[in-house]
């Protein structure tokens, strides 16, 4: 029997346990944390899977991209920068909830490991979406940036598609917050003419003016506009030496229609002509065409 005088077993632990958790505590407080890896650059790239992409135009997106990593040029580049290695991820987006992280974070820094990279593109099940939400995959790009076990030079989201945004946010202040973190948002329009008749009501003719007023930002930020998804593997090729090496293509004059230009933007883009919510104002059906002169 115990002494009165005695504390219970129970309250004798008390003080060495509190010691413990007290010692493990300041142990783990103290040990130092694990350093982000160093990279030449992060790169989100997001592709449009958004109901008006069929299954053939998605797939040509996916080779390109894969086909683009295959390159000995892109292969250069990586090779070529100050540490000779980058950090990717492949996302497809049309807004939420159809969005989707297709390849999370993979550091490339030779054939092999682009390859591998690719090859894991091409047996990847095709995703499908409905709307287009641009805005969606800049904040899904800049959480997974934000999030990564990276430390980037230059830190890109490189967004291609076929129309304007119509969903979510609104485009231009995804990218002005984007820009803000220190994130450049570079651009792949796709000037895709389905044909007259068979126009999706989001059709613009002049696609690579939107992205360069609407989409395109930070310093440095360029696009490489494609003239249709079969011009989409030389694209997004060029795009990628382009990225990789931190350059931007020759400035252009600004064409119109299906002729290809590259532009470069200041760190905040000028607008559009119709306006940034060109899209919404689509969707709605708030907007059409004005009567040409």
């Amino acid at each position: 029997m115990l002494n009165s005088t005695e504390p219970a077993a129970g309250s004798r632990m008390k003080p060495i346990t509190f010691i413990a958790f007290f010692l493990i505590g300041s142990l783990l407080a103290a040990a130092p944390a694990r350093a982000a890896e160093r990279v030449d650059l992060e790169l989100v790239v997001a592709t449009d899977v958004s109901r008006s992409i069929d299954e053939g135009e998605a797939r040509l997106q996916r080779e390109g991209v894969a086909a683009a990593f295959l390159d000995s040029g892109v292969i250069g580049a990586i090779r070529s920068g100050a540490l000779g290695r980058i950090a990717v991820a492949y996302i497809d987006y049309s807004s939420q909830p159809y969005n989707r992280i297709i390849i999370d974070w993979r550091v490339i820094h030779d054939r092999a490991s682009a390859t591998a990279f690719a090859e894991t593109l091409l047996r990847t099940p095709l995703t499908y979406g409905r709307r287009t939400s641009i805005s969606d995959a800049i904040e899904h790009g800049v959480a997974l940036i934000e999030k990564n076990a990276f430390a980037g030079t230059r830190r890109v989201i490189d967004v291609s598609g076929d129309g304007p945004n119509n969903h979510g946010s609104l485009v231009a202040e995804a990218r002005d917050q984007a820009v803000a973190k220190g994130i450049i948002v570079n651009g792949l329009p796709i000037m895709n003419d389905p044909g007259a008749g068979l126009r999706s009501r989001y059709y613009l003719p002049d696609l690579d003016q939107y992205y360069a007023g609407c989409v395109i930002g930070g310093t440095g930020a360029f696009q490489v506009p494609a003239r249709d998804f079969k011009d989409f593997a030389r694209a997004i090729k060029k795009k990628l030496i382009l990225e990789i090496a931190g350059l931007a293509p020759p400035k252009a004059p600004l064409l119109r229609g299906r002729v290809i230009r590259a532009a470069t933007a200041p760190p905040v883009g000028p607008g559009f002509r119709l306006g940034c919510d060109i899209g919404e104002k689509q969707r709605y059906r708030s907007w059409r065409e004005p009567d040409a002169p």
